[in-house]
């Protein structure tokens, strides 16, 4: 199994082929055989959570069966092809999953990895679907969240991603090592404190986490190589 992250911005003219994306680009994607399970994203302005969409900005999540068949995607796809002529720019980050728990609309998609002892930088996906009547609270934490997260000790970068906007939401966060990942998930007091709120009062009404190797990153975003 690997996973791919690609994230794509298209020039502000052609935001009405963004959105028209998101109709037609299902549709090859429910016929490719070697992907097991896929998604389809916009994005938030802010690298996290963000009640504001970058109309310009989106991605695409996928699970294959291995790098060839990525590969075979990204080189003929009609999906490719599309990105090729309406985007400016285009970059995926290629993962092997080394820990899950959770679901994404019912499903398991990186199944069930347990390695132990991954050296290096880390991927990370926090997913959730937030329930109606807890957006107002929830949306209330993120700048504070996203605050803690950008000054952490060893963060590199995030995109927010989600498949709707204010109850669909996902952040891809990269770091230099699994340690500061634990340092910022269990022991900042902040961020543990909004967790605890978050189980407290019963946010979300399905959520993901998931962690990851860093095999590849390719292309650009915003100019640069988001973890270059």
């Amino acid at each position: 199994m690997i996973v791919s992250l690609t994230i794509v911005r298209y020039p502000k003219k052609f935001i009405p082929f963004a959105f028209l994306a998101m109709a037609l680009h299902r549709f090859p994607l429910m016929l490719t055989k070697a992907c097991s399970f896929w998604k389809l994203l916009g994005c938030g302005k802010n690298g996290t959570f963000d009640i504001n969409p970058d109309y310009q900005q989106w991605g695409l999540m996928a699970v294959w069966d291995d790098e060839e068949s990525f590969r075979k995607f990204q080189s003929t796809s009609f999906i490719a092809k599309w990105w090729k002529a309406l985007c400016e720019e285009q970059w995926t980050v290629l993962l092997e999953p080394t820990e899950a728990h959770g679901k994404w609309s019912g499903k398991e998609p990186f199944g069930h990895p347990k390695i132990k002892g991954h050296e290096g930088r880390v991927g990370v996906l926090t997913r959730a679907t937030i329930r109606p009547t807890k957006l107002k609270n929830f949306w209330k934490n993120v700048p504070k969240v996203s605050a803690i997260m950008g000054d952490a000790k060893g963060f590199i970068t995030s995109v927010g991603i989600g498949e709707a906007p204010f109850f669909m939401q996902a952040t891809f966060s990269v770091w230099d090592s699994l340690e500061d990942v634990k340092q910022f998930a269990y022991r900042d007091a902040a961020h543990a404190e909004v967790i605890k709120l978050t189980r407290k009062e019963d946010w979300y009404s399905e959520e993901l986490f998931a962690r990851f190797k860093i095999l590849k990153s390719e292309g650009t975003l915003m100019g640069i190589d988001p973890i270059l």
